[in-house]
């Protein structure tokens, strides 16, 4: 058994999560009034695929805009595939959900900002469990955390 919760990478896989939906329902229905995705990505993770023309100008990362067209979106559990316009060449690209690290609605003010998945659990932020706890200790009050501070 662990000693320790690791809530910063379960929050991230839900995070992931909830991108995969959103995908999905704009896959099904296509992108409602005026939405429309900013997805930033590395480019050099090992399962992305590029052409090699936008690998080379984009080594490192690139951000894609899913808004007035795009064709073939397919949402797979763990990435994407799209057709996407690059100055009128229509061109199929694979994204894995573990490469993005940002997704925006600016239509809606609404982002996601996604930890680099090249960390290693040891340097994840945890929180710790005292295995050893005392269970005559008085317990205190929990704290009530009101998500209006992380709003935009």
């Amino acid at each position: 058994m662990r000693d320790s919760i690791n809530y910063g990478q379960l929050m991230q896989h839900a995070l992931r999560g909830l991108m995969a939906q959103i995908l999905r329902d704009i896959a099904e229905g296509g992108l409602p009034g005026k939405h429309h995705f900013f997805i930033t990505f590395e480019t050099d993770h090992p399962d992305v695929v590029l052409p090699d023309w936008l690998k080379d100008k984009y080594p490192e990362e690139m951000t894609v805009v899913m808004q007035e067209w795009f064709d073939d979106l397919v949402v797979a559990d763990d990435r994407f595939s799209i057709t996407l316009n690059f100055g009128n060449d229509e061109v199929r690209m694979t994204i894995p959900f573990d490469s993005i690290s940002t997704f925006v609605d600016p239509s809606v003010k609404f982002g996601l900002k996604f930890e680099a998945t090249d960390i290693d659990d040891d340097e994840s932020p945890m929180i710790e469990i005292d295995e050893e706890e005392d269970d005559d200790a008085p317990q205190g009050d929990a704290e009530v955390v009101s998500l209006d501070a992380f709003r935009k």
